[in-house]
């Protein structure tokens, strides 16, 4: 009989906050939570380049297979779909189980167009979880029992500030990426001055190279407000809320998205919410209840939204409280043990069918 510890995983995702600035992803979140919870956490992968992390992925699962009962696989869309279908082709060879977490805006769109692969992937895994409801719903014609688990945080990290009468010093938090439109801020900013000449953006984030970072300074310089932008780069995690509660207004301009992470740390923090209406968003935040919602690159639609929230103190108030209200349901201490009790399900199914077949 073989055995093997249930409370041993392996998760396979992207493990990049050692190696470059920026945010850490919700793998690693998983992995330093389950290790405190006295769980053996093994991680794939820390590589750079898109060829040595497949490599990485792969021989991880196959040379790791007796150090771990159940492994975890973030699933995008993309050419990032290849290193699931990888890596879970080696979990089956390795008679290991596996649970599945679809992630980003993009992955119904790439459904739509490879559904056969999608299919056979998302019916290969135990289980298959998406922390969405956007992705919970667009996702349901490929697996029917897809289970919603959260992007999780640690909200006792998250400082809450109730805004009542907000100044003009807006936030935004991403990687400096075309997909989240990072010069709409700027042109936001820009068609503010006017009426509130003190009014600054801090965008917080890393630079991703594809020139979207010297894009939007460009349009600073063009409209002549480079002097109230502030573009300090990326931080780390734990930098996170102090940065945020330097603004009382959270813009967030994406063209693409989920479940942003970054939106709720700032609903944690109490800051009043302005976001495109794109994918998951309209899932995760309510118009004029937690947040304020406009279409995609609109710099007039969330210029005037940001207006109304400066203008209107009982409107900032009500987004302010509704939207540390929201964020509590994203706490770690709800979260943790769903994830838990799930990967020890399937640890243990799994156990029991490697026993049965020795």
């Amino acid at each position: 009989m073989i055995t093997m510890l249930p409370r041993s995983v392996l998760l396979v995702g992207t493990f990049l906050s050692k190696n470059r600035s920026g945010s850490r992803s919700a793998s690693e979140e998983l992995a330093e939570r389950l290790h405190a919870c006295d769980w053996r956490v093994l991680t794939t992968s820390a590589q750079l380049g898109k060829i040595a992390r497949l490599a990485d992925v792969a021989a991880t699962a196959w040379c790791c297979r007796n150090d771990y009962a159940v492994a975890q696989v973030a699933v995008f869309s993309g050419p990032a779909f290849v290193w699931a279908e990888t890596v879970c082709a080696v979990l089956r060879l390795a008679g290991k189980p596996y649970v599945l977490t679809l992630h980003g805006g993009n992955l119904p769109v790439f459904a739509r167009r490879w559904p056969g692969r999608v299919l056979r992937l998302l019916a290969s895994a135990e289980r298959v979880t998406t922390p969405s409801r956007f992705l919970l719903e667009q996702m349901q014609p490929y697996r029917t029992d897809l289970l919603l688990l959260p992007n999780a945080l640690d909200l006792s990290r998250y400082a809450f500030q109730l805004r009542i009468r907000p100044t003009p010093r807006m936030v935004w938090l991403r990687a400096l990426h075309a997909i989240y439109n990072p010069p709409l801020a700027v042109r936001v900013l820009a068609q503010l001055q006017e009426e509130f000449p003190d009014a600054t953006l801090m965008m917080v984030g890393p630079d991703k190279g594809d020139g979207s970072l010297e894009a939007t300074r460009r349009v600073a310089q063009e409209l002549g407000i480079a002097g109230q932008l502030h573009l300090p780069g990326g931080v780390s995690k734990a930098e996170v809320p102090v940065w945020l509660q330097q603004g009382d207004i959270f813009l967030n301009t994406t063209n693409v998205d989920n479940t942003p992470v970054s939106v709720v740390e700032a609903m944690a923090c109490g800051l009043c919410v302005v976001s495109t209406n794109v994918g998951g968003i309209p899932y995760l935040l309510e118009h004029e209840h937690d947040a304020l919602l406009v279409p995609p690159d609109d710099p007039q639609a969330m210029a005037s939204a940001v207006r109304r929230i400066l203008r209107d103190p009982a409107l900032a108030e009500r987004l302010s409280r509704n939207a540390r209200a929201k964020a509590e349901q994203f706490d770690w201490v709800n979260v943790l043990p769903q994830w838990e009790t799930l990967l020890r399900s399937v640890a243990e199914g799994g156990q029991q069918a490697m026993e049965v077949d020795v």
